[in-house]
C-alpha cells in the first residue's frame, strides 16, 4: 500500500513535499506551521508560573546597609501590592498564553494587546492595606475638618489650626495633613502646598478649598465649615447605603438556609400525602 506523496494544492493547504524513496511506500513529510511555538510556549508556562509565585510569595530581604527613604510631602503615596508589583510578569504571562492558545498571525497580533490590557489593570489595582488606609482616612476626615473650622472661626491661622487639629485628632487623616503642614513650615507657598493634594482621593476636597481660599483671599473658616458639613452628610449617606446593602446581601444566604426546611416541612409532606392517596385508590 502506498501513501500519496503529494496532495493537490487547495485553498489554505500547502503543496506536499517531494516523495522520499523510490520503489517503496512513498511518504510525505508533515508540514510544520505555527504549532511548534505554541507547544514550546505551553511547556514554558508552568515553569514561569511557578517562578512568578515564588518571587511574589517569598519576601525579599533588604540589604543590611539599605536605609529607609525619607517620607515625601505628598499625602498620596501609592503602595504596590503583589498584583501591582508583578504587573510586568502578569503582562508577559497573558501575552504568552494568548500566543500559545491562538498561535499564528492572530496570536502574534493579539498577544501584545492582551499583555498591555493586563498590565494596565494590574497597575490600577491597590493593595488591601492601601484600601484600608483610605477608608480610615475618609472616616476621620469629617471630624478633622469640623474641628479645623472651629479653630479658624476662633481666629487662629490656617497653619496654627492645622497643627492643633493634627495634635488633637491623631490618625491616618492627621498624618496626611502633617505632610502638608511640614511643607508649609519650610517656606512653601500655602497655595502650592494645598494644590499639591488637590488630586488626593481623601484630602482633595480640603486641598482645593484651602488653595482657592488662599488664592482669592476669602475667609477660609466659612468654606471649611461648609466642606465639613458636606463631608459629614456624605459619610452618613454612605453609612445608610451600607446598612441597606446588608439586607440585600443577606437575602440569598438566608434563603439558602431556609430552603431545606421549606422543602422538608412544606413540600415533602404534601408529596407524601398525594402519593399515599394515589396508592390507596
Amino acid at each position: 500500500m502506498a501513501v500519496p506523496a503529494r496532495h493537490p494544492r487547495r485553498p489554505g493547504l500547502p503543496g506536499g513535499w517531494p516523495a522520499a524513496g523510490a520503489g517503496g511506500p512513498r511518504l510525505d513529510r508533515g508540514h510544520r506551521g505555527w504549532g511548534v511555538p505554541a507547544v514550546s510556549t505551553a511547556a514554558l508556562l508552568p515553569v514561569v508560573a511557578v517562578a512568578a509565585a515564588t518571587w511574589l510569595l517569598v519576601p525579599a530581604r533588604p540589604l543590611p546597609t539599605a536605609r529607609r527613604a525619607p517620607p515625601t510631602w505628598s499625602a498620596h503615596v501609592p503602595e504596590e501590592g503583589w498584583l501591582r508589583r508583578g504587573r510586568w510578569l502578569w503582562a508577559g504571562l497573558a501575552g504568552a498564553a494568548v500566543w500559545g492558545w491562538l498561535g499564528g498571525p492572530l496570536g502574534l497580533l493579539l498577544a501584545p494587546v492582551a499583555g498591555l490590557g493586563v498590565w494596565w489593570l494590574a497597575a490600577q489595582s491597590e493593595s488591601a492595606r492601601q484600601r484600608r488606609r483610605h477608608a480610615l482616612a475618609s472616616a476621620q476626615l469629617p471630624h478633622l475638618v469640623a474641628l479645623l473650622a472651629a479653630t479658624l472661626r476662633s481666629g487662629a491661622a490656617v497653619e496654627t489650626g492645622l497643627g492643633l487639629v493634627c495634635d488633637a485628632l491623631p490618625g491616618e487623616a492627621a498624618d496626611r495633613l502633617s505632610a502638608v503642614r511640614a511643607r508649609i513650615a519650610v517656606g512653601i507657598d500655602p497655595g502650592d502646598a494645598w494644590g499639591g493634594v488637590a488630586t488626593d482621593p481623601v484630602l482633595g476636597a480640603l486641598g482645593r478649598t484651602l488653595s482657592r481660599s488662599h488664592r482669592t483671599g476669602a475667609a477660609a473658616a466659612d468654606a471649611v465649615a461648609s466642606l465639613g458639613e458636606e463631608l459629614a452628610a456624605a459619610r452618613r449617606a454612605q453609612a445608610e447605603d451600607r446598612a441597606r446593602a446588608v439586607g440585600v446581601k443577606a437575602a440569598l444566604p438566608l434563603g439558602l438556609c431556609l430552603l431545606p426546611s421549606f422543602i422538608l416541612l412544606g413540600i415533602v409532606p404534601t408529596v407524601a400525602g398525594l402519593v399515599t392517596m394515589v396508592l390507596r385508590t
